[in-house]
């Protein structure tokens, strides 16, 4: 059982949790999680009134959003939230989910998650104690910054939750945490899932050795520096650096076309590569830095992302294993994970439910997350118990 809880600590309020369509399955994981731990858990102040409805079968309040045959759509919640501190997770990638418009077959879009996300808390209605919103990816993350006459769509996005009564916002990875600076009397808290990315490799990949002589940290452009510095300063290894060399004279579907990729970093012959990077979209990027690192004589290719995105679908990834360019690909299940990833032999699923569980009821009681905002303490542990320290 997690030790986060102080016995001197004391709920906020009672705990709800609404896992939006597009999240359901790792909403239920997160439920799971918090029913083991509270009905294990044994708290000096268990009788108090502070603790009413504390030890719950369930935790999930019952909420949908039915649509109208013209596409419109509702927020609706089932029971009584009133005093809650209410939990909302949403998946704004999970394209699986579809509606009906006019007799057509629509896919749910990041906008429309979004959407319904704002109806949710508008059907709470502002009775609720505390609203906690938990996006793992980011929406519109990626346009964070103006160039030229652009919308600052993840700005506005963060404002108008905020507006609406949202009192924290928990991402993943944030592709610019930086964004945070639109709302800076409201909680934004960006999480990096470093600790799991180490212990799903030594939990999978039995021969691993992560030491100077036999690993090395790949940055493939200059935005992931810091994840990368990061987790190579943890396993004590070297990193190295590709920066991306693109024609400014030309854009192609809205970018610079990429170039070439320079390498910057020590001889990496027979080493493993740990290829870091926050999300994967159409995989170009990550495949030609794993092409380029073979080229140099690198040993085993291992591509991590946060987001496995996968717009242009897997074949180029099984392309790239079957030539023995890539040997593993992991990313975690913050985002829609279809049938097709998860029936791959190279793939490793990097489960974050535990993770997201132990934020919700750290939080509830009002305790500090900064232990997971900066896992130090517990990634030293997991190298020490696989003897890697």
């Amino acid at each position: 059982m997690p030790r986060n809880i102080t016995d001197d600590s004391i709920p906020v309020s009672s705990l709800g949790i609404i896992a939006l369509e597009s999240s359901k399955e790792i909403g239920q994981k997160v439920n799971d999680y918090i029913v083991k731990w509270r009905g294990e858990r044994e708290h000096p102040q268990s009788e108090s009134v502070a603790f009413n409805g504390y030890q719950r079968d369930s935790y999930l309040i019952s909420a949908s959003c039915p649509r109208f045959g013209s596409g419109e759509a509702k927020g609706v919640i089932n029971e009584s939230v009133r005093g809650d501190d209410i939990y909302l997770i949403v998946d704004v990638c999970n394209y699986s989910l579809t509606y009906t418009v006019c007799g057509f077959q629509n896919h749910m879009s990041p906008d429309d998650h979004y959407q319904d996300l704002k109806r949710m808390i508008s059907a709470i209605g502002g009775k609720a104690k505390r609203l906690t919103v938990i996006m793992p990816f980011l929406y519109e993350g990626r346009q964070h910054k103006r160039g030229g006459r652009e919308s600052l769509d993840c700005a506005l996005a963060l404002q108008e939750l905020t507006s609406m009564g949202v009192d924290n916002i928990i991402t993943f990875d944030a592709h610019d945490p930086r964004v945070q600076n639109a709302i800076p009397l409201k909680g934004f808290e960006n999480i990096m899932p470093s600790y799991q990315f180490i212990k799903a490799i030594l939990m999978h990949v039995d021969d691993i050795k992560m030491n100077k002589d036999h690993m090395m940290v790949i940055s493939p452009d200059e935005g992931a520096m810091n994840r990368s510095v990061f987790i190579a300063n943890m396993l004590g290894v070297d990193m190295g650096m590709f920066y991306k060399r693109r024609d400014y004279s030309t854009i192609i579907d809205g970018r610079n076309p990429i170039v070439a990729h320079e390498f910057l970093g020590d001889d990496i012959t027979g080493k493993d590569m740990l290829i870091i990077d926050d999300m994967i979209s159409s995989g170009d990027s990550m495949l030609d830095v794993a092409k380029e690192l073979k080229r140099r004589g690198a040993g085993r290719i291992f591509v991590l992302a946060t987001f496995g995105l996968f717009t242009n679908g897997l074949e180029k990834f099984d392309e790239a294993h079957e030539a023995g360019m890539i040997d593993y690909l992991l990313t975690t299940n913050l985002v829609y994970q279809s049938p097709e990833l998860l029936s791959r032999d190279y793939y490793i699923s990097v489960d974050m439910s535990k993770y997201i569980a132990l934020l919700i009821d750290t939080l509830n009681h009002d305790e500090s997350i900064s232990d997971f905002l900066t896992p130090v303490d517990r990634i030293n542990r997991i190298l020490t118990k696989y003897g890697q320290k």
